[in-house]
């Protein structure tokens, strides 16, 4: 393939488009000037056809690095902010990485790089680059305490789903998330921007909710998307009623009816849907019907991506998908028959599917496996609850009991508490099996988020 046949992002920035914005909290970046813009120093040609981690603390500069490298760099490993120091050695040796962009302090040549580049904004001009080469986009898993898993990505991958879903109608859309775009649902959301002939504005994880709300406001935020945890935080806060997106998206998590209709209630006037993706399966589909799960007529083949559950577990096969993890002992990402098992159960009721967690979440009650999301998804039913979080805690009688720790809605009178228990359980009792109705019950204030989003899960 000749370097005519190959689209890179740039392709994708051309000077037609005005008024295209990237902006964080404290720069805005015009995404039509770019091209002859560099965050690199001008040292781009240093990087040509090689193997880049990009480790910067923000996500501007990284998001314009990522440009730049794209068709440039024969691959580049996107490291988010959250990873652990002790883990850098492996993946370097893991990904082969010979240069690093960087603007931290680490010592680069213990780790055997001798070129390391610093990105600095604002960007200062330069002459434009030429894409030269297909980029290999790696990514890390998440939710590991170990060293994650290094994913291997094309563009044209990344961007399947983008594609096609054809061009935007209407006025271009300005994009936001609660994701950091160096984690595969963040990085969909900058991808979903700049192929729409759109605009970005991106989150700030030392922002205070309501100062970030306030500044999607002001910035024209027509389209974001975030993890059901990050929306019920939203709803908490009360600075919903300060924003009116025309298109709200869940991903990440398991999107309950609880939330869906909370998100509805709060933005009347906008589209909600939720989608489901992963960094090795890619984007599977979206469903806007406004229920919780997908219809069971999704599986099989539907718009270039072919499902079916095997086990309880549902497998993919695209071309969205990663085509590899990568790495000195990494194992196969499909089986087979090139289907990526995804790890996440769900379970048919009538003509749609539901998810019930993940395989890997399973907590242990008495011997018998249960999944912590399904009970949630029970308890988030109730009017007063807006959020929990289910685990277990060892019993010296049963071996195990369910704990469910619960946030209630604001507003919610405390002298009622007594009486919400008690309903919770009349819930619980009435759509769960026995041994799944949670033992104990706790309200608390808050409840913890990782970094990628996620409700944050440990047993007691």
């Amino acid at each position: 393939m000749s370097p005519r046949e190959i689209f890179a992002l740039r392709d994708y920035l051309g000077p037609e488009l005005k008024g295209r914005t990237l902006s964080d909290a404290h720069h805005l970046v015009s995404l039509t000037d770019i091209l002859s813009q560099t965050v690199l120093g001008g040292r781009l040609g240093e990087l040509a056809g090689r193997s880049v981690l990009l480790k910067l603390s923000d996500q501007l500069s990284s998001g314009l690095a990522m440009i730049e490298l794209d068709g440039v760099a024969r691959r580049m490993l996107l490291c988010p902010p959250d990873l652990n120091p002790a883990h850098l050695g492996a993946l370097i040796a893991d990904a082969e990485i010979d240069a690093v962009v960087t603007d931290g302090p680490e010592r680069w040549a213990e780790f055997g790089i001798a070129l390391a580049v610093t990105a600095q904004l604002p960007p200062a001009d330069c002459a434009p680059a030429q894409t030269e080469r297909a980029t290999e986009w790696l990514m890390l898993t998440s939710g590991t305490s170990g060293v994650p898993k290094i994913v291997g990505h094309t563009l044209e991958a990344l961007t399947g789903a983008i594609v096609a879903e054809g061009p935007a109608r209407g006025p271009a859309p300005v994009w936001a998330t609660f994701y950091d775009i160096r984690r595969y649902g963040g990085l969909q959301i900058f991808l979903r921007a700049i192929l729409s002939g759109g605009s970005m504005v991106l989150s700030d994880s030392h922002e205070a909710l309501a100062d970030h709300i306030a500044r999607l406001n002001a910035r024209g935020v027509t389209h974001i998307s975030g993890t059901p945890s990050h929306w019920r935080k939203l709803l908490m806060s009360g600075s919903a009623a300060r924003f009116a997106p025309r298109y709200v998206r869940l991903s990440g998590e398991i999107a309950d009816q609880a939330v869906l209709d909370g998100l509805k209630a709060a933005f009347p006037g906008s589209s909600v849907g939720h989608a489901y993706a992963s960094t090795e399966a890619g984007v599977g589909f979206a469903v806007n019907d406004g229920l919780e799960g997908f219809p069971a007529d999704y599986l099989g083949s539907r718009n270039g991506v072919e499902m079916k559950v095997v086990d309880g577990s549902l497998r993919i096969r695209s071309k969205r998908a990663a085509h590899a993890y990568i790495g000195r002992n990494a194992s196969a990402l499909t089986d087979g028959d090139g289907f990526v098992d995804s790890g996440d159960m769900v379970e048919l009721r009538g003509n749609r599917y539901y998810f019930v967690g993940r395989r890997g979440g399973i907590i242990n009650i008495g011997g018998l496996k249960v999944h912590p999301e399904e009970i949630e998804a029970v308890i988030n039913r109730h009017p007063d609850v807006q959020m929990s979080r289910a685990k277990s805690r060892r019993s010296p009688i049963t071996g195990g009991i369910v704990v469910a720790e619960v946030i209630l809605a604001d507003g919610t009178d405390p002298s009622r508490a007594g009486a919400i228990r008690d309903q919770i359980l009349e819930l619980c009792r009435a759509q769960l099996a026995v041994h799944k109705v949670p033992a104990v019950i706790r309200f608390v204030d808050a409840l913890d988020v990782t970094p990628a989003g996620k409700l944050a899960r440990t047993d007691a």
